[in-house]
């Protein structure tokens, strides 16, 4: 278990980063969603030892994260947003080195797992090829192999999809899951569908903070008989925003499509329609900024 405690953090500049974040996360995958700037970043950052939270508290299992950071490293994998390699060294060599710095020191134990690791993620056949050559979906398989180094039991990986094709994204989904079984995985990102299809818990973060953490099911339940949609004129779009709750739009077909979050229907020419995650997403994202808009408008 991750237990994280009123966890905030204040840059040098005045940022506020994370405020008074707390979630306690059980072993499987955890998804961890966020708009750009939210703070997904910041958050990891801190769990994987690499900045120290202004205050706040991070416990894994009976380790203090922040008192005992060298005890969480022994036990972490990490694969971060960009990960850097050295790019004229093959996929073998690179792992094997990665491998003497995580603190396998057996040559024979060194080769078991950096073998065992190529197969798994399915670079094998690639072993001997400089990273330079390799796709972006290979680097990102790469960057999994060296973060299961030594068996970690906290995997933590940020916006490990992104920029990645329909078949990578697919192909690499399929391996968070298998990894995400027996360990706690945390998987920050702001794609939708890649919690949708792999996490059972979850949490949305918006500056900076926590506002909204449960099971998918649970939080699109909360919005069953909710969400509307209609098809309308590009045109009417603003006039729309004014007068409903519109939560998403997206073109189809020449028109625009808008989404409403509403208790009772918002007109004729509206259709009740299921909610997903993506719909929870982004009513959640519209509640915030209609808060802050309030907020400021106050001040």
């Amino acid at each position: 278990m991750l237990s994280i405690t009123d966890l905030t953090h204040v840059y040098a500049n005045g940022v506020k980063a994370l405020d008074s974040v707390s979630l306690e996360i059980p072993a499987g995958m955890f998804g961890l969603l966020g708009p750009n700037g939210a703070g997904k970043s910041s958050l990891m950052r801190c769990l994987a030892t690499l900045q120290v939270p202004t205050t706040g508290q991070i416990h894994f299992g009976r380790i203090d994260v922040l008192r005992e950071p060298a005890q969480l490293r022994a036990t972490l994998g990490y694969l971060p947003q960009d990960f850097g390699v050295y790019p004229r060294v093959s996929a073998m060599d690179m792992l094997d080195h990665l491998a003497v710095l995580k603190g396998v020191a057996g040559r024979g134990d060194r080769r078991d797992t950096v073998e065992t690791l190529l197969k798994q993620v399915n670079l094998w056949d690639v072993r001997k090829k400089a990273i330079a050559g390799f796709s972006g979906g290979m680097r990102q398989r790469f960057g999994i192999a060296q973060a299961l180094i030594a068996n970690p039991r906290l995997i933590i990986v940020d916006e490990p999809t992104a920029g990645l094709d329909p078949e990578e994204r697919n192909r690499f989904n399929n391996l968070l899951s298998e990894i995400g079984e027996n360990v706690v995985v945390i998987l920050s990102t702001h794609i939708v569908d890649d919690v949708t299809d792999l996490c059972p818990r979850m949490a949305i973060l918006v500056g900076g903070r926590i506002v909204e953490s449960g099971t998918p099911a649970a939080l699109i339940e909360g919005l069953r008989g909710r969400i509307w949609q209609a098809s309308i004129d590009k045109s009417q779009l603003e006039a729309m925003r004014q007068q409903q709750p519109v939560i998403a739009t997206r073109l189809r077909a020449g028109s625009t499509v808008i989404r409403v979050l509403s208790d009772a229907s918002p007109g004729t020419n509206f259709a009740a329609v299921e909610a997903g995650l993506e719909d929870v997403y982004f009513a959640t994202l519209h509640r915030h900024r209609a808060t802050t808009d309030s907020l400021a408008k106050a001040a």
